[in-house]
């Protein structure tokens, strides 16, 4: 068990996109999961060290933020699934981050610092100093490359990131957003800093998406705290661990990895500004945040409760496999099929056991390779789910032939071999171990043995 979201997959979800902190899945036509982990990212890389909860304060967060603005702009966010997992509507994204600042701090105070003045087309006056209040907030864009690059309106347009028009609205709806933030924020004894918005496109029109005023995104103060000392204002964020990561830089590299009081204080400040901002408890920290993830997932109808997938060394093989996934799916199991030799793309089966091997649900697998059937003990050796190979053979002879490859593998590849597709369909079932599936193949048993008990009275009638 994990209490934290860091290194998963969904097996049975189509996955588009890992981000530093999101995951990205296809979950229906026009609709996507998204799933915020608890990785944490700083100055363009993602740390080793995981915050528990910080993934499902940053969904939760921004699904309250969406609904508090959607007055303003329409947003990507169709349902929450689980505290760290929204449905949401596709959009095609625009790759700027639309970055409203209000105060002099962050990045900006320390080219400030190096003496400059003009920011993405906006000229501020000499004389301030860190956290400053700005004499009105300004959108200072960047792009969302490899890395971040800020980028002036003029230059954006010119490379093409965005037209006039959708820049001119773009930065029209960041203030709007901003002010909004700022007002809600403001009742609450909070300072709304800076923070970054990003748009869609959808049906014509834009959308706002990704997050909304979170810890991750946005810099929060206590307003007490800045109006005492604005040079020492408590950050609600994870300033906090920028500042760490610049105290222990060495040679110019950052570390990667926290200590646990770091950690701790990171999580706390992620609850903190939760809690202040929605008048609501944080979503509580699980001790197994997958298997909340997985039984979210399956009651709110995301996924099913299981997989099988079916690997075939040749596309000549699809009709056994077929066969095979229509029995699994009679039982409310999803089942993919998918094409890769052990001989001819050996790498790609590599990747596959890496990604299956990771999923948070229950599955099962199924090699389809005829002649010498190198498949099933490939993915046997690589794959941390149940095997099961089933060879399609054209005949007897091909059978009597071929059937020792699949039979005599070496040691540590354990894969059963079944030759009906059928029966190989049944075992993976059963592989899954689901309590449901047990208590519906035990019905089955029963009804099978009653049918030849009756069966076998009919006949000694006769």
């Amino acid at each position: 068990m994990t209490s934290t979201l860091c290194d998963f997959t969904l097996g049975q979800l189509q996955h588009l996109h890992s981000g530093k902190v999101r995951e990205l899945y296809q979950a229906g036509p026009g609709e996507l999961l998204v799933i915020a982990t608890d990785r944490l990212s700083a100055f363009d890389q993602v740390l080793q060290t995981p915050i528990p909860g910080k993934g499902a304060v940053l969904s939760s967060l921004s699904a309250w933020w969406f609904e508090h603005t959607k007055d303003i702009v329409p947003n990507h966010l169709l349902r929450v699934v689980d505290p760290s997992a929204c449905l949401v509507r596709a959009c095609t994204p625009i790759k700027l981050e639309v970055v409203v600042r209000g105060y002099l701090c962050g990045s900006m105070a320390r080219r400030y610092a190096a003496g400059e003045r003009e920011f993405e087309g906006h000229l501020l006056p000499d004389g301030l100093r860190e956290n400053d209040r700005l004499p009105e907030p300004i959108v200072t864009p960047t792009t969302k490359e490899k890395s971040d690059r800020p980028i002036s309106p003029a230059r954006l347009v010119a490379e093409g990131w965005a037209s006039q028009e959708q820049w001119s609205r773009m930065e029209t709806l960041g203030l709007a957003l901003f002010a909004r933030g700022t007002e809600i924020l403001r009742s609450k004894g909070i300072i709304l800093v800076d923070t970054k918005y990003e748009f869609g496109m959808l049906d014509g029109g834009l959308v706002l998406m990704d997050e909304l005023h979170t810890p991750d995104s946005s810099r929060f103060w206590p307003a007490e705290s800045w109006e005492r000392d604005p040079a020492g204002a408590v950050q609600l964020d994870k300033e906090f661990v920028r500042r760490w990561l610049m105290e222990h830089r060495q040679g110019g590299a950052y570390p990667d990895t926290l200590p646990e009081h770091v950690v701790a204080e990171t999580a706390a400040r992620y609850r903190e500004i939760y809690e202040r901002i929605t008048g609501s408890q944080a979503p509580a920290v699980p001790l197994d945040a997958p298997r909340r993830l997985y039984e979210n997932l399956v009651q709110n109808e995301v996924i099913r409760d299981g997989y099988v997938v079916v690997i075939m060394g040749s596309p000549v093989d699809e009709p056994h496999c077929v066969k095979i996934k229509e029995i699994v799916q009679r039982y409310g199991v999803a089942c993919h099929l998918r094409v890769c030799s052990a001989h001819k793309n050996a790498e790609r089966l590599a990747e596959l056991a890496a990604f299956y091997n990771r999923s948070i649900e229950p599955g099962s697998a199924v090699a389809v390779a005829g002649l010498s059937n190198g498949l099933g003990g490939a993915m046997a050796a690589n794959f941390n789910l149940p095997v099961t190979s089933s060879p399609p053979f054209s005949d007897r002879i091909d059978l009597l032939l071929n059937i020792n490859s699949s039979l005599m593998l070496p040691s540590q590849t354990p894969a059963g071999t079944v030759v009906r597709p059928e029966s190989a369909a049944m075992l993976a079932l059963r592989g899954l171990n689901l309590p449901r599936l047990r208590r519906r193949f035990s019905d089955e048993i029963a009804a099978m043995k009653l049918d030849l008990i009756e069966t076998d009275a009919r006949l000694r009638g006769h």
